[in-house]
């Protein structure tokens, strides 16, 4: 589970600093104001939530490992795609449909959160978590 998060938080980090210094300097010229907001919140969740990834492997090298843990990392990247991501094509493209997806990522970023306040009691209740090995 380690390389796993590590890898896809690095990743998602990797391309919001790209997207952010995109929309910086290309966008800012190129698109409304109220646009770029919308653009701008992609890539804030989108750095809050690959950190939130790369804590997720940092967490899973501590024994805490177990299902909990590794099911909020897997909601964590796919609010990263859902919700940053329609987001930057509804920017980007301003299909308004777009803006339906959101919601569903903005649940996954819940989902992982609340799952790994889950792991986090369950851990301190009960020292026999069941771990996961890569």
């Amino acid at each position: 589970m380690y390389k796993r998060f590590l890898l896809l938080g690095s990743c998602c980090a990797f391309v919001g600093v790209a997207m952010g210094a995109f929309g910086a300097h290309v966008l800012k010229t190129m698109m409304s104001p109220e646009l770029l907001v919308v653009y701008q919140t992609g890539v804030t969740y989108q750095m809050w939530h690959a950190m939130a990834l790369i804590c997720v492997a940092l967490i899973s090298q501590s024994n805490l490992s177990s299902i909990f843990l590794n099911c909020a990392g897997w909601l964590f990247f796919t609010g990263i795609v859902l919700f940053s991501g329609s987001l930057y094509l509804l920017a980007l493209l301003n299909i308004k449909w777009l803006g339906m997806i959101t919601p569903v990522g903005g649940i996954c970023f819940l989902g992982g959160w609340l799952l790994l306040v889950v792991c986090s009691v369950k851990n301190h209740s009960n020292k026999g978590v069941i771990h996961e090995r890569d």
